[in-house]
């Protein structure tokens, strides 16, 4: 090892400030960052009465940074679009997303790089190309990671909407029954099951505010089926949007589709339980078949051994 002293300052280093960033996200105030996406959109108790406070969230300091690092980041009117419907998909508003989530890229790369050359540091009088290889893989991590994650955030997501989705179409089938519109029903549901499915009723209630600021009710469904790009949303905005212009039953056909998204999910069940017999080959022959062929096959493979050693050989 030639730099033991610069390694431990760099293993110490990361080590507070790993330390630092637990304290901060689990003791210092964890909504901060939550209050950067302004007021909630269904409120309860004596905020939803239209008490609302008009003081504006104090700047969190990392935050800030990660926009200052990011808003230097060259990039195109294009990619900056489709990156803000990604973050918009996994839940990030904000008018900063796009600067933060540049900033967490160019931080995540600097770290890698860094990492890196430590790394190359204590391979001593090595390979040129091997170092040269190893910054620039620790580079391309950095920049990947960040987007990796996002983009599994918005699978999952995705996922959660999906499953929430059964409940909330019973949901609207009972309202629209009941009498109320669609309108005054996608309404009820944000507020009923906000609890149970909270990113779906965030995601019912812009719908709902977007009616209400003026746009027509289809450009809504549509902006609704944008911003989740969940296939089975688009599926259900597709007929709300027929019904309405259309003029067939609501319910009747809120219902039908009900049924078919439960059924489905039946079917993709019994998919999942069919494939796991093909799934559980490979570890059976490779973990599990070996060690009962040793317990069972072993002790009588020794004694073969042990009979044949004992006899003479012509």
């Amino acid at each position: 090892m030639q730099h033991p002293l610069l390694l431990s300052i760099a293993t110490f280093l990361l080590i507070m400030l790993l330390l630092g960033w637990l304290s901060y996200r689990l003791f210092y105030k964890p909504n901060k960052y939550l209050r950067q996406l302004g007021n909630p959109v269904i409120l309860d108790g004596p905020r939803a009465s239209g008490d609302l406070s008009t003081e504006a969230p104090r700047p969190n300091t990392v935050v800030t940074f990660l926009q200052t690092v990011g808003s230097n980041m060259p990039s195109s009117e294009q990619e900056v679009a489709s990156l803000r419907a990604i973050l918009i998909r996994a839940g990030y508003r904000s008018e900063n997303a796009v600067t933060v989530f540049y900033g967490i890229r160019i931080i995540a790369t600097l770290l890698t790089v860094i990492g890196s050359f430590l790394l190359v540091a204590r391979m001593g009088s090595s390979n040129p190309m091997m170092k040269l290889m190893l910054l620039a893989s620790g580079a391309l991590a950095g920049w990947i990671i960040p987007k990796f994650i996002l983009e599994k955030k918005v699978k999952k997501r995705q996922e959660i909407m999906r499953l929430s989705l059964p409940d909330m179409l019973d949901m609207l089938v009972v309202s629209v029954e009941a009498g109320l519109g669609l309108d005054q029903a996608m309404q009820h549901v944000a507020r009923e099951l906000h609890i149970a499915h909270p990113e779906l009723c965030e995601e019912v209630s812009l719908v709902t505010l977007e009616m209400r600021a003026g746009k027509r009710r289809a450009e809504a469904l549509k902006n609704f089926a944008e911003r989740t790009g969940e296939p089975e949303i688009r599926k259900l905005m597709a007929i709300l949007i027929q019904n309405d212009r259309f003029g067939t039953s609501m319910g009747e056909s809120l219902r039908n589709h009900s049924d078919f998204m439960r059924t489905k999910r039946r079917q993709e069940a019994e998919e999942r339980a069919g494939k796991v017999g093909v799934k559980l080959v490979f570890p059976i022959f490779f973990c599990i078949l070996p060690s009962m062929l040793l317990v069972a096959v072993g002790p009588a493979l020794l004694q073969i051994v042990h009979g044949f050693s004992g006899m003479p050989v012509h």
